[in-house]
């Protein structure tokens, strides 16, 4: 799993980015794939990356 921390979040949207050392972009995440509360910007996580159409995406986000 890579590890990073939530660079921008949009609440309205429910989608946001990781910014990480394993990935040379920010990684997408979407809500729809945490589950629970939103996540907040500066918030640590660990999660997987796969490639998606649009670029790395993040999958099995866990809250540290």
């Amino acid at each position: 799993m890579a590890n990073g921390k939530v660079d921008f979040f949009n609440d309205t949207g429910g989608y946001g980015f990781i910014s990480t050392e394993d990935a040379d972009d920010d990684v997408f995440f979407h809500m729809e794939d945490v589950g629970g509360p939103d996540l907040e910007e500066g918030e640590e996580i660990e999660f997987d990356i796969e490639q998606a159409d649009k670029g790395p995406r993040a999958t099995n986000v866990v809250r540290n």
